[in-house]
C-alpha cells in the first residue's frame, strides 16, 4: 500500500472519532449539568445551616457587646461614679464627668472629663473614627462653647 492510499481511511477514521468525540460529549453536557445543579443545592443546605450559625453568633457576639456598652458604670473594673457618666454610644461609648457629683453635692471641687469606648474582648480595637477622637483629646484639641438661642 502506498502512503496516499493509507491517508485517507486515517483521515477517515479521525473525522468519524471527532464526530462520535463531538456527539458524545454533547450527550453528556445535560448529564452533567443536572448532576452539578444536584451537588450545587446538596451544598447549599449543608452550608446555609453553617450561616445561620455563624451569623446567630455574630449576632449574639454584637448584642453582648453592646449590653456590656450599657452595664460598664456598674461593673466592678469601672473606675468612676455611675452617675457622672452619660452615654452616648457614638462615637464614643461614654463622655465621663469625674467629680461631677461630688461637686453637686458639696458645691465644691473639679472635675476631669473623659472619653471612653467600651470594648468587649481582647482582640476589639478602635474604630478610625474613635482613634481620631483619641487623638484630638490626646492633642488638647477641644472646647467650650455657648450656643444663645434668640426669641421665645
Amino acid at each position: 500500500m502506498s502512503l496516499e492510499e493509507l491517508i485517507l481511511p486515517v483521515v477517515l477514521a479521525l473525522v468519524l472519532g471527532f464526530i462520535l468525540g463531538y456527539s458524545y460529549v454533547r450527550a453528556m453536557i445535560p448529564v452533567i449539568e443536572e448532576q452539578s445543579r444536584a451537588e450545587l443545592e446538596v451544598w447549599k443546605k449543608e452550608a446555609a445551616e453553617g450561616i445561620r450559625k455563624d451569623s446567630v453568633n455574630r449576632s449574639r457576639s454584637t448584642l453582648k457587646g453592646k449590653i456590656a456598652e450599657q452595664m460598664a458604670p456598674v461593673l466592678p473594673d469601672f473606675q468612676y461614679t455611675p452617675s457622672d457618666a452619660r452615654f452616648i454610644g457614638s462615637p464614643v461609648d461614654y463622655i465621663i464627668f469625674d467629680g461631677l457629683t461630688r461637686v453637686a453635692d458639696e458645691k465644691q471641687g473639679e472635675i476631669q472629663i473623659i472619653f471612653m469606648d467600651v470594648k468587649k474582648g481582647d482582640g476589639a480595637a478602635l474604630s478610625r473614627t474613635q482613634r481620631i477622637i483619641r487623638n484630638a483629646v490626646e492633642q488638647k484639641a477641644v472646647r467650650w462653647e455657648t450656643m444663645r438661642i434668640a426669641g421665645e
